[in-house]
């Protein structure tokens, strides 16, 4: 009984090929496209970084001016007084959370 089952498909072999193929080519298209989508967003946000970087520096460039300006002035010719007393930071600080 085995021997008179036939298998009748109804489509040819080369049209499952031909199927294949292009179910294969779209999505090889589309994997290109996530590569490419992939390398560009690397690209801007690498960009970003250092835009960023660069306004960190420059930013950093001015702190440095403020500080060294602040540092080396003369604030007795400027107008002001000299302190009277100096009282400095305890090393251990007393705060109301203890």
């Amino acid at each position: 009984m085995l021997h008179k089952v036939r298998l009748h498909l109804s489509f040819s072999l080369v049209s499952l090929c031909v199927g294949a193929t292009a179910v294969l080519a779209v999505a090889y298209i589309g994997l290109i496209a996530v590569v490419m989508s992939y390398a560009t967003l690397t690209v801007e946000f690498s960009q970003s970084v250092r835009n960023n970087e660069a306004a960190v520096a420059v930013l950093e460039s001015e702190y440095l001016a403020s500080v060294a300006r602040i540092t080396h002035t003369d604030y007795v010719a400027a107008g002001y007084a000299l302190p009277a007393t100096k009282i400095f930071v305890p090393v251990k600080s007393v705060t109301a959370l203890r």
